[in-house]
């Protein structure tokens, strides 16, 4: 990373946060060329467009949050993620934010992105109550998908809080980074971070097996081999939860098989139909009146039929399972939308746009 001339003030980027907060944002970037801009509901704005960032301006606040490792990091691998705490009681924080630096032709870029200090209830993030049902299982596998920002982790963070506030478990995290910090009531929770606490998920899943957890929690299942011992946990007498990146149900599962070698598929299918306890699928769509975001969700209880669909590889059925298992608090996405279309809570053009069947808004 180029030299830095001079240091910006902490305050500056604390000003830059304030002005985050004051506009409810989600996210900030800090980007050579560009002034501050901020992720609000979704969408990009562009703040105090007075002041174009240069890119010795967004080196000299990396230099003030980073360390010396990440320094390096950045420097060698034009790449870095990063969690930080900042700010004062007196200023309105602290505040704690995530996010990446990262090298491109302009210079360096900085996201943040803002997470809150409470864990958010079921309720506070408008989910069906129903979900909390999954809290009481003892083993399996739970998945929470969606894209990037859709709020996976808070749902899953509320339903952690449910078990921590209800049942005397032991509960460990493997984060990148952590992002709600708990507190133990009736559970005792254990968070590692990956990076500074571990150096990978999968070396902290094969720590965890060792270290008596009732429930894990794995931020994201990345690659074959997180993957891999993630559904050995959950049919080893652990409930797993974890989230992915796709934009249903069934397609959460047909990822986690399509990750096995051809060979070992089979088996897995077997595995996955016998642990996997539920699915969430998740997406946050911009409100009509302009006001926030809501969120439109997806839920997949596993029951018989839903076992043997993926037993038998016929997980594109799942859909039409789902239509028929509203008893058992599933949902399909295009109701949940639909729901939300008739309640005058979203656009017609912004429920046509998310919905895989886009002709039930053709006469409305």
């Amino acid at each position: 990373m180029r030299e830095v001339t001079q240091q910006l003030p902490m305050s500056y980027l604390n000003n830059c946060v304030k002005m985050m907060v004051e506009n409810r944002a989600s996210d900030l970037y800090m980007i050579a060329g560009e002034p501050i801009i901020a992720r609000i509901h979704g969408s990009l704005r562009r703040l105090n467009e007075e002041k174009i960032l240069e890119d010795e301006d967004v080196i000299n606040v990396a230099s003030s949050i980073f360390t010396e490792e990440q320094l390096k990091a950045l420097d060698e691998e034009k790449n870095v993620d990063f969690a930080i705490e900042i700010g004062s009681e007196e200023e309105g924080g602290p505040w704690r934010l995530c996010g990446n630096a990262y090298e491109q032709k302009n210079g360096l870029n900085i996201v943040f992105r803002l997470i809150p200090n409470k864990v958010p209830t079921l309720e506070e993030l408008n989910l069906p109550s129903t979900l909390a049902n999954l809290t009481k299982y003892r083993q399996g596998l739970i998945l929470c998908t969606g894209q990037a920002g859709c709020g996976k982790t808070a749902t899953i963070a509320a339903l952690l809080d449910i078990v921590n506030h209800t049942t005397p478990a032991h509960i460990i995290t493997v984060e990148d980074p952590i992002e709600y910090k708990f507190t133990s009531d009736l559970a005792l929770i254990n968070q590692r971070q990956v990076g500074r606490d571990v150096e990978s998920f999968s070396l902290a899943l094969k720590g965890a097996l060792r270290e008596d957890p009732d429930i894990i929690f794995v931020g994201e299942l990345r690659d074959l081999e997180t993957i891999s011992l993630a559904v050995t946990a959950a049919e080893t007498g652990h409930l797993v939860f974890a989230t992915l990146h796709t934009n249903s149900a069934a397609k959460a599962v047909d990822r986690l098989i399509d990750s096995f070698p051809i060979e070992q598929q089979a088996q897995i299918r077997i595995m996955i139909s016998e642990s996997l306890r539920g699915v969430i699928a998740q997406q946050l769509i911009p409100r009509k009146d302009g006001n926030g975001r809501v969120v439109a969700v997806e839920v997949l209880a596993n029951n018989t039929n839903v076992s043997n669909l993926i037993r038998d590889g016929k997980t594109y059925q799942i859909g039409m399972t789902m239509q028929t298992g509203k008893k058992e608090g599933m949902c399909l996405m295009d109701d949940s939308i639909m729901s939300l279309f008739k309640k005058g809570l979203i656009s017609k053009e912004e429920a046509e746009g998310r919905s895989i069947h886009r002709d039930a808004y053709s006469d409305l």
